[in-house]
């Protein structure tokens, strides 16, 4: 329990992947840490935490037409928890810590670029003669889809080792100097993932055999890809569904039960 927010242990894959350092870790860190930041935040605001609550600090003057109201996430609170939470273990001097630093970071970061106005009218009859409007987290699954895409583009580094002080310190440079180099915002990592085409309990992966692919798709979805170049078996399914649904007035809808056929494409 973490300000009363219940924390769950990690799955026996994110297990794995938070012992690798490659860009499944990278994103297991980045939303892990972003997942704590918004329970926390999210808490404070519903007044399931004691010590913390709305955040006062609004930024700007209200626009026109409207004012502040309502109770505004206060994710600089949510985020300060998830620091001292997620970066706890994340102090030595070497690569890994960079990395998870880097990419608890970015996660927090998500919930902070993604903030947004709510608001609510007020008035006689429903108009809007008053909006009051406060600071909400979008819903958690943008931030999921957004570290989505952050993981598709992430930056392979290298580990550098200098001299200091304190002893050595190992430190990431990009590992291709012709992209662009990664910004706080962006997910790092320094190995290669493994292969996740056939079943391996060391790395979690269960495999594709018998997944469902996209025979149109080119992504990562598409039976070309998700199937390893192993091919795909074809099957059709009969599929019982609501259809020619009719409102009747007032008030219910009448739907007759169609039967349709469904190519169905699963991996070799």
């Amino acid at each position: 329990m973490l300000l009363g927010v219940s924390v769950h242990k990690p799955s026996v894959q994110a297990a794995v992947f938070f012992s690798t350092a490659t860009r499944e870790s990278a994103f297991v860190h980045a939303i892990a840490s972003a997942g704590v930041a918004f329970a926390v935040t999210r808490s404070c605001a519903e007044g399931s935490a004691t010590i913390c609550g709305c955040d006062t600090r609004h930024k700007g003057p209200p626009g026109e037409g409207w004012k502040w109201g309502g109770c505004s996430e206060d994710v600089e609170f949510g985020s300060m928890v998830s620091r001292e939470f997620a970066d706890a273990r994340e102090n030595r001097p070497d690569a890994r810590s960079a990395m998870n630093r880097h990419n608890n970071e970015a996660g927090r970061t998500s919930i902070n670029d993604h903030m947004h106005l709510k608001c609510k009218c007020h008035g006689l009859s429903g108009s809007c003669e008053v909006k009051t409007c406060w600071w909400s987290q979008p819903d958690f699954r943008v931030i999921g889809d957004y570290l989505k895409d952050k993981y598709d583009s992430a930056s392979e580094m290298v580990v550098e080792k200098h001299r200091e002080s304190r002893g050595w310190v190992e430190t990431l440079r990009p590992k291709y100097t012709f992209f662009k180099p990664p910004t706080e915002r962006d997910l790092v990592y320094y190995e290669n993932s493994p292969n996740f085409c056939e079943p391996n309990p060391e790395t979690g992966s269960f495999g594709t055999r018998d997944r469902a692919c996209n025979l149109t798709s080119h992504g990562i979805d598409g039976c070309d890809l998700l199937c390893c170049g192993r091919g795909h078996n074809t099957r059709t399914e009969k599929r019982k569904e609501k259809c020619h649904c009719i409102f009747h007035w007032c008030c219910y809808v009448s739907c007759q039960e169609c039967v349709r056929v469904y190519d169905v494409h699963t991996c070799k």
